[in-house]
């Protein structure tokens, strides 16, 4: 019975206990714009997770802070301004235009052309050897006429 209770035990599985906010917003509006804000927003403690899907202390305590700002009525403006003066411009999932941030937004773009021009450079000089060497000189095909001749009588 005791090995059935164990076996069964491992079996089940244990539920994940995961901390849910009890923020109570003033309003729906509210509401809306406290979460589009806070998954808009990079968590400073974890990896590639927003403000919402993280369960680092940190993210719950940044979330809050973004639902009280929501709530006393700053704009968005503000609270992204607030957020990035204390944790920096990685807090942001969307990184800013600004001439900081150029390589990040034009970097892909500028390697793609690069890739373009380079394969274009590769398929170009590839056409011209091919031709260059498919083309027969008059003395090639007076040659290739003696060596058939030559085939023909033996």
């Amino acid at each position: 019975m005791a090995l059935l209770l164990c076996v069964g035990t491992f079996l089940t599985g244990q539920a994940i206990a995961t901390p849910v906010d009890t923020y109570q917003f003033k309003n729906q509006a509210n509401q809306e714009r406290g979460l589009k804000l806070a998954r808009s927003m990079r968590c400073p403690q974890c990896q590639n997770q927003d403000l919402v899907d993280s369960n680092s202390p940190v993210a719950h305590d940044l979330r809050i802070q973004v639902f009280k700002m929501v709530d006393e009525g700053k704009s968005d403006e503000q609270i992204v301004q607030y957020m990035t003066q204390r944790y920096g411009d990685f807090v942001l999932y969307k990184p800013r235009m600004d001439p900081k941030t150029y390589i990040l937004w034009w970097g892909p773009l500028g390697l793609l052309i690069c890739g373009v021009i380079v394969i274009g450079l590769l398929v170009r000089k590839q056409r011209a050897n091919k031709t260059t060497s498919e083309a027969f000189t008059e003395s090639d095909e007076e040659a290739l006429k003696a060596i058939l001749k030559s085939d023909d009588n033996k």
